[in-house]
């Protein structure tokens, strides 16, 4: 019996409902906020110095979650859907699956890029804070939530496609034009390295969310089967 209750909080009733769509809307909306106040200082820096037509290669994390408010949204808008049947939501494989798409690959990216440079900053001397406990936790989240929502998409692989495209050339304006997020001092050389990480996470992202799909049109496949 507790087996079963812990896995209920994974399943798609629980995840799918009122309470976890709200509260995961909320979460990320108030997240998406603090990371572009965070930001701030490079954005306006960006502006002044670089061009502003790299801003929205500028604040990554924040982004990435507020991409993920809007496929909330769209979950929230498919609940009332099934309350209302006169309510219709489209657009699975036009914007709906872009957003989603997007969502899944930079939630996974930069949830784990940012862990990842803060404990590389503190094996090289770097002290942690709250606030790197903080971001921790909540990036971490990000890739989480990323990959519990995976029967809930509606994304096909030509959506993928161009976040793919998005992903590779933010890497590429990342660090040739150095709008990358601002580093740890003790991680400024090794700049090379995490270039080379971070491109390999956008690729890692990039191929869990085609396997993801994949599972999703497996299953469906042998639903219609089994009709």
């Amino acid at each position: 019996m507790s087996e079963w209750r812990f896995r209920y909080f994974f399943s798609t009733p629980f995840l799918g409902s009122g309470f976890m769509l709200w509260s995961l809307f909320w979460v990320n909306l108030l997240g998406t906020i603090y990371g572009y106040i965070w930001y701030w200082q490079q954005l306006v820096y960006t502006v002044e110095e670089q061009s502003p037509w790299f801003l929205p290669f500028v604040p990554d994390s924040p982004t990435a979650s507020l991409f993920f408010t809007g496929a909330i949204v769209y979950l929230l808008l498919d609940r009332r859907r099934e309350q209302h049947s006169a309510i219709s939501v489209t657009g699975a494989v036009g914007f709906r699956g872009f957003v989603e798409a997007f969502a899944v690959v930079t939630s996974m990216k930069y949830g784990i890029w940012a862990v990842t440079m803060i404990f590389a900053a503190a094996s090289q001397g770097d002290v942690l804070v709250w606030q790197d406990w903080m971001l921790t936790f909540s990036h971490l989240g990000m890739a989480a939530e990323a990959l519990l929502y995976l029967n809930l998409y509606r994304y096909r692989w030509p959506s993928v496609a161009l976040v793919a495209c998005w992903a590779f050339l933010n890497d590429f304006m990342d660090y040739t034009f150095d709008v990358y997020p601002r580093l740890p001092r003790v991680l400024e050389d090794d700049l090379t390295v995490i270039e080379a990480y971070t491109i390999s996470l956008s690729l890692i992202s990039i191929i869990v969310a085609l396997a993801m799909w994949l599972i999703r049109e497996k299953r469906s496949s042998v639903r219609r089967k089994a009709v």
